[in-house]
């Protein structure tokens, strides 16, 4: 390596380095948490869920909306980003990217931020309840401003 150069990480060591801090539920244990009050939130985009199918009652925010949202100090935060202990377990398809993105939210202070061990289809092999998915914006990845009343 040239003196003064940045060392090299692979994605795989960005990976193992985020899996390391996140304690992980598979699907049960997620399930439990959830009707415990943990938030489940869908990070897939819309042809992703549209192709596997969706978990009801699961927060929608894809990918790159994902911090604002639940920063609960950002102006575009969701309502139910009340405070840095709210316990968010994000999902994706098979549990990679987001346990990178459950780590960018322990960067921000969100200390019970995980992920699902496997994602969707770990969730949807054992059994648990899916629906089918839907593409397009949901209220949480729309701007406040933008966001229907309910």
């Amino acid at each position: 390596m040239t003196p003064g150069a940045t060392p090299r990480r692979t994605v795989a060591d960005k990976l193992a380095a985020a899996r390391e801090r996140l304690d992980r539920p598979g699907p049960q244990r997620a399930a439990e948490l959830a009707a415990d009050g943990a938030y489940l939130v869908d990070t897939r985009p819309g042809w992703q869920r549209v192709e596997e199918g969706a978990i009801p009652g699961a927060l929608l925010i894809e990918r790159n909306h994902l911090e604002w949202r639940l920063d609960p100090a950002s102006d575009a935060r969701i309502p139910e980003a009340v405070d840095h202990d709210v316990r968010w377990i994000v999902l994706c398809s098979e549990g990679y990217s987001s346990s990178l993105a459950a780590a960018s939210l322990q960067d921000l202070g969100l200390h019970r931020a995980t992920d699902l061990d496997g994602g969707f289809r770990a969730w949807a092999a054992a059994g648990l309840p899916v629906e089918p998915g839907r593409d397009g914006p949901s209220d949480a990845t729309r701007p406040p401003a933008a966001r229907s009343a309910h």
